[in-house]
């Protein structure tokens, strides 16, 4: 009987590594815990936005994640009742949603407007929908944080770092007593930042001025110098390396129908002068949201940087000086994991839940 068990404790020791891996991030007290986000969005623009938003809700159904909130950096088009869309077409329409309507900084979007003017060919909307009261970011953000469990929210911030910003700045209200720096101190785990470009593998892109920094440079600057927790950033480069598959996309999400997902893309492709859905985007967005609710090394999606500081220049580089007290790391990814990764996006994009069905 000792020999016996012996050898079932071996067995067993042998597994382990593989049962319970280890984390390259950890973002998770168990490893079955779904992980608390708030999802921080420029969507309507570039339509990464959206098949990020998708995947968090795919991981919703899985029950790895939990959407807190989405909140929107900058309303391109109709951009706040897409994301109620959005999230209704994912059968969780109670996620709330903020935006601020009157910011100067909002624009023309690339899609969000056409897919609510959609109609089916009796002429009947495609996917309805109704216009309800729109609540700014700030207001949600600290509500949701002051309701959340110490230390367990990851911020996932894939537009511009607005609305981060803004909490720094935030004082005690009603909602909380608690400084905004306070909140994110005592409830953000992690903020995952697709933004910025870094050298690590190629020193060109040390020279490249990314669109989610260079829209908002003080917010930028504020976040990188200010935020009181632990940064990752996914950099340009990361996601332009690792493209969608447009074959994947079609033969995916083109049933069943209607498809928010598969509209979104022809109508972002026809917004762009394209006359076929046929463009391989970059996968900006969809990397920050994989690589913290997937951090497993065994995985073996990512690596990161040493630790160090990222420091945002008045033109929007953003150089990294590697430091080993420093709070900021980067997404680093070989072409063996940029293949890896993109069959994850193919799988988790297309994937048919359930909820297709209900």
């Amino acid at each position: 009987m000792t020999a016996y068990r012996l050898f079932w404790g071996i067995l067993f020791s042998f597994f382990l590594p593989s049962i319970y891996a280890e984390d390259l991030l950890d973002v998770r007290d168990h490893f079955s815990d779904p992980v608390p986000v708030i999802f921080d969005t420029d969507i309507g623009g570039d339509i990464d936005d959206a098949f990020a938003l998708a995947i968090l809700h795919t991981m919703m159904e899985r029950k790895k994640c939990e959407i807190l909130a989405v909140t929107i950096s900058r309303c391109r088009g109709n951009a706040l009742e897409y994301a109620r869309l959005l999230n209704r077409e994912y059968f969780h329409p109670w996620i709330p949603v903020a935006a601020d309507l009157d910011s100067p900084a909002n624009g023309p979007g690339h899609y969000s407007g056409q897919i609510l003017d959609m109609k089916n060919e009796d002429g009947t909307p495609r996917y309805p929908w109704e216009a309800k009261p729109a609540e700014k970011p700030l207001p949600l953000l600290r509500r949701v944080l002051a309701e959340a469990k110490d230390n367990s929210v990851v911020w996932i911030q894939v537009g511009e770092a607005t609305n981060a910003a803004a909490l720094l700045e935030s004082g005690p209200d009603e909602i909380s007593p608690l400084t905004g720096r306070e909140l994110a101190a005592r409830k953000v785990r992690l903020l995952s930042v697709m933004g910025g470009a870094f050298g690590f593998q190629d020193l060109k892109w040390n020279k490249h001025c990314e669109h989610n920094i260079v829209f908002d440079i003080p917010a930028a600057k504020k976040v990188c110098a200010e935020w009181p927790g632990e940064i990752v950033f996914s950099g340009f480069e990361t996601g332009d390396a690792i493209r969608l598959s447009v074959c994947g996309l079609q033969n995916d999400l083109k049933k069943p129908l209607p498809n928010i997902l598969w509209d979104s893309y022809c109508a972002w492709c026809r917004s762009c002068g394209m006359k076929e859905p046929n463009h391989p985007r970059p996968s900006w967005d969809l990397t920050s949201v994989l690589f913290v609710l997937r951090p497993e090394i065994e995985r073996n999606y990512f690596t990161l940087s040493p630790r160090g500081r990222v420091t945002v220049l008045d033109d929007g580089r953003t150089p990294f000086i590697e430091d080993p007290h420093g709070k900021h790391r980067v997404f680093l990814t070989s072409p063996e994991q940029n293949i890896r990764v993109q069959e994850a996006f193919t799988n988790l994009i297309g994937e048919k839940h359930e909820v297709w069905l209900r």
